[in-house]
């Protein structure tokens, strides 16, 4: 039967859920120069338009639709243009319309795509971001989503353990971003540039808003309004706090001053962390979830700036490694008393190694997916924009649009 409660409340984190993109367009916008922060609101809204387009249309059936011929790695096409799908409880939640289920996990898949473009940034074409976002999000995300969710999904039937998108969101996208970094290369970079954020206020702001959307991304995921939502809110919050106190005591510890881009990467880190296990684990748990992304996730933006690697907004640092870690240390720290999943402490040292499969299996295949797709569209239509272009930045070269800022 359809429950009042718990309907409203998944819509409530719906809107939450949709939040986090406009928030994460603020909390990057900041981050980039002057002369690109158009372009990387541009593409978090151009984003939240196509994938609510093209999810109605194939990806919630690619992804939620019963498993095609039995293999579990993508669902058949029964429900293409969301046929079926309606008031009614369906497969995936009794008490409240699969309609509901479907809109609120639409928004993952916009958000998904979205962390991806930090990666990328002040240098993509926009023709080639457009074909990107469109074939990584059915191609990539739709699959991986069905393998950990699905009904029938491979991974699923494993028994993996992943209550919001640890593999699904995470994993996916920051290997893909790092592949992305990879293929396009450093931005020009003449002795005067620093690279530096032109606005950390709305960094700060963004991330803001990215701390307050999380409620709904994970506590959703409960998909009622009950105790397992409660829980999944409490952890959440508590991870984002100590991933921020963590990343902040490093970097002052490290340079000297107490960052406020450091404080603010480093909730969003803890939160990456907590994603996969908030159905599963208790408040200290997530505090040492919270600890160790922090400070791997920090560590990781050192590695990376030795290797040289221009992922210009630490998409790979954070949501990469902090959703690997996330996902491996749900196998270690989940408890039966609140989500009725027994990790490593708690005498299933089995899961771990689920765990550590389900890892393994989306870092290559969106490894390998995301360079497929990159090197595609790059034959059709160039993946960079010409060196000129990108010293005007891309607000005026790809949008024609610039901000005049008053003195």
């Amino acid at each position: 039967m359809i429950n009042g409660g718990d309907t409203a409340w998944v819509l409530t984190a719906t809107a939450l859920v949709m939040l986090m993109t406009p928030g994460l367009a603020l909390f990057y916008g900041g981050l980039v120069r002057r002369k690109n922060v158009l372009s990387i609101l541009m593409q978090c809204m151009f984003i939240l338009a196509l994938v609510s387009v093209t999810w109605v249309l194939v990806g919630y059936t690619m992804a939620f639709g019963k498993d095609f011929n039995g293999w579990g790695i993508i669902g058949n096409l029964d429900n293409i243009g969301l046929k079926g799908i309606g008031s009614d409880p369906g497969p995936y939640a009794k008490t409240i319309p699969s309609a509901a289920f479907a809109l609120f996990q639409m928004m993952f898949a916009i958000i998904t795509p979205a962390l991806i473009i930090g990666a990328f940034a002040e240098r993509k074409r926009f023709k080639a971001f457009v074909l990107f976002i469109l074939l990584w999000s059915l191609l990539v995300y739709s699959p991986i989503c069905h393998w950990v969710w699905g009904d029938g999904g491979w991974l699923k039937n494993m028994g993996v353990l992943d209550y919001a998108g640890g593999t699904v969101v995470h994993i996916s996208s920051g290997v893909a971003a790092l592949v992305a970094a990879l293929v396009l290369g450093p931005r020009v970079r003449r002795e005067s540039d620093r690279f530096e954020p032109h606005d950390v206020r709305l960094t700060v702001m963004g991330a803001g808003i990215l701390w307050f959307g999380w409620f709904g991304f994970n506590g959703g995921s409960a998909l009622a309004a009950d105790g397992h939502a409660v829980n999944a809110v409490l952890v959440t919050n508590t991870a984002a706090g100590m991933g921020a106190l963590t990343w902040l005591t490093m970097s002052w510890l490290h340079k000297g001053s107490p960052s406020v881009i450091g404080a603010v990467s480093g909730a969003i880190a803890g939160e990456v962390g907590i994603t996969p296990a908030s159905g599963f684990v208790d408040p200290s748990s997530a505090i040492v979830i919270g600890f160790i992304a922090g400070a791997v996730c920090y560590g990781a933006i050192l590695l990376r700036q030795r290797l040289q690697i221009d992922d210009a907004l630490d998409v790979w640092a954070v949501h990469g490694v902090g959703g690997t870690l996330g996902v491996l240390l749900t196998g270690v720290l989940a408890v039966a008393t609140i989500g009725g999943a027994k990790g490593l402490i708690d005498g299933n040292a089995g899961q771990v190694g689920t765990q550590l499969v389900a890892i393994a299996a989306v870092w290559i295949y969106s490894a390998i997916a995301t360079l497929v797709i990159l090197k595609v569209v790059g034959a059709f239509v160039g993946l960079r924009v010409e060196e000129s272009e990108e010293e005007a930045g891309l607000d005026a070269s790809q949008h024609g649009e610039t901000v005049v800022y008053q003195s």
